[in-house]
């Protein structure tokens, strides 16, 4: 009954990776995750080469180059980890793609600012027989790992809805304030992608927004509010209110994200631990498994960082045997093209069908 899998099984760790991208992502989540799996960094290169030499010598990364480009050329890199703005990573895909040294790319979502370019990428990448692999790791957070299991499993028969509800603030990253696109783009495309890849591809989206009064640069999208139907019959809510209250001395703030999923034979119903620091939860009832008790599977792993062991795993072995990854840029093209429903719902004031939505 609790036998699941909330971290997924090392297979590979044999391919030899490069890092570009020094900063928080890269140094507390993709290098703290690799260090701890085994997983062997040759080198690493940002936009700072001060910053860069001061990862490596904390992770002991053996070579530092003086830009992403030169490592790019690297003929010791198997696998290019790209965590740089996404307005700068799509050059830096088309460059590694002419590398015959390099096998894959594991890049940041949102893969491209517009759908054209995402769909651009994903056809060079086939070209060029290259794999490149999306770093969507909500779907490696544990409770969501477990949640997908208990899902194949039957557990809740039918499923009738779902919602994701966050109420938490993110870390605005700087180069966003030259972007016209916010929330949606970069917060919610974790938990449009983990329904995506909880329930599989929409019919249609309904997106509204308003504006975010602690964010201080211009944006149209600061909390956003989603509703998705399913060829099922799911219908889902996406709920991204970066605001979450005000954030003070003296206010104590309740940040959380909560999620629940209700079907016609059981619920589970759990917490996503960033905004915290700590595990996600999650606990379930079913009248066909657990006689209607509530069950608690527990873990000690978490999101930041573990999550991005399973994201690299998964491309590693990808490698390894010569076969597709879990997580395609393909199929992330798909979320890329919900992304740009939401924008067009949000633009014109209506339900967007995703065939509207033009990804060939």
């Amino acid at each position: 009954m609790t036998d699941f899998k909330p971290d997924p099984d090392i297979r590979n760790r044999d391919s030899r990776i490069g890092c570009i991208g020094a900063g928080m992502i890269m140094a507390e989540c993709h290098l703290a995750a690799y260090a701890q799996a085994g997983f062997p960094v040759v080198a690493i290169a940002s936009r700072t080469p001060e910053r860069a030499a001061t990862v490596a010598e904390r992770y002991n990364i053996p070579k530092v180059h003086n830009t992403p480009e030169e490592l790019i050329a690297d003929p010791s890199v198997d696998i290019l980890d790209i965590a740089y703005p996404p307005d700068q990573q799509p050059a830096l895909i088309r460059a590694a793609l002419q590398q015959p040294h390099i096998k894959a790319i594991l890049v940041q979502k949102p893969l491209a600012l517009t759908l054209g370019e995402a769909i651009a990428l994903r056809d060079e990448a086939k070209a060029a027989g290259k794999i490149i692999s999306v770093n969507q790791n909500m779907r490696y957070d544990q409770s969501m790992r477990v949640l997908k299991q208990i899902l194949e499993r039957g557990d809740l028969g039918q499923v009738v809805f779902a919602q994701i509800d966050m109420h938490a603030i993110p870390h605005w990253q700087g180069f966003l304030e030259d972007y016209d696109r916010l929330t949606l783009a970069n917060m919610s495309v974790h938990h449009l992608d983990v329904l995506r890849f909880l329930f599989g591809d929409p019919d249609e989206i309904t997106t509204q927004a308003r504006k975010d009064p602690r964010t201080t640069f211009d944006h149209q999208d600061g909390i956003t509010v989603s509703t998705l139907r399913f060829p099922s019959g799911v219908l889902a809510l996406s709920l991204e209110d970066v605001w979450s209250g005000p954030r003070q001395d003296g206010y104590k703030d309740d940040q959380h994200i909560t999620f629940r999923v209700e079907g016609t034979e059981g619920v589970v119903k759990g917490s996503i631990g960033w905004p915290t620091g700590s595990a996600s939860t999650l606990s379930y009832a079913s009248t066909k498994t657990t006689g209607g008790e509530w069950v608690t599977p527990t873990w000690k792993s978490m999101w930041f960082p573990h999550a991005f062991i399973g994201v690299m795993e998964q491309l590693q072995y990808a490698v390894a045997t010569n076969s597709e990854p879990v997580l395609t840029v393909a199929d992330n093209v798909k979320t890329v093209a919900l992304i740009e429903a939401g924008y067009r719902s949000i633009a014109e004031g209506r339900t967007v069908r995703l065939s509207e939505i033009n990804t060939k």
